[in-house]
């Protein structure tokens, strides 16, 4: 098990290997469909960003929250499945985020990124939601509220937000990527041609 604090360097990105199990500390940033497309309107107009993204997590959920008298109240938070995002494989990697949390796994382009960028693909467990959200601190603010809730881009402090599972790392490997050919292997020794 390995505690990873936030923000990272790349040299420590590469460090970490497929299978490594590792918990958070530091912020992590949730962004889903229409937050990287928003991210990716802001950087093709050379507008700010409203956060500095170099070194940190960006977390493919959306947060159950309900707001309370001081501020945003976490209730749970799970992974929603990261594939939607590969598009978008490459502008993570030069925004320079270190670590990408969701589930499912990623594409080629993700992991060639991965490799290129420094950056590796963590999976959290899914049907996990509450235990996740014991990992985290506060709720330190929301932006672009006008998304709707699970698409706003959330800031949380995490103290040890985990476990999750390196799926995908910066040497080219890939639990998902070696599945599926362990699976096609299988299938065609119980049916073959």
């Amino acid at each position: 098990m390995k505690l990873l604090t936030l923000p990272m360097t790349e040299d420590q990105t590469r460090e970490l290997r497929t299978g490594d199990v590792v918990y958070i500390k530091g912020e992590i940033y949730t962004s889903r469909d229409m937050a990287h497309l928003r991210i990716k309107d802001l950087l093709e107009k050379n507008e700010p960003l409203p956060k500095d993204f170099e070194g940190n997590a960006i977390f493919h959920a959306g947060p159950v929250a309900l707001k309370g008298k001081d501020g945003w109240n976490l209730n749970v938070i799970g992974p929603t499945t990261s594939i939607r995002m590969e598009p978008y494989a490459e502008m993570v990697g030069q925004m320079k985020v270190r670590l990408i949390i969701g589930k499912g796994g990623m594409g080629e382009d993700t992991l060639n990124a991965c490799q290129k960028y420094g950056y590796v693909y963590l999976q959290a467990a899914p049907g996990c939601a509450a235990q996740l959200a014991e990992g985290i601190e506060k709720i330190d603010d929301v932006t672009w509220m006008d998304l709707g809730i699970p698409e706003a881009l959330w800031s949380l402090k995490a103290t040890c937000f985990g476990p999750m599972v390196v799926g995908m790392d910066t040497h080219g490997n890939s639990i998902y990527k070696t599945l599926r050919t362990s699976a096609l292997q299988t299938i065609e020794q119980i049916y073959p041609h």
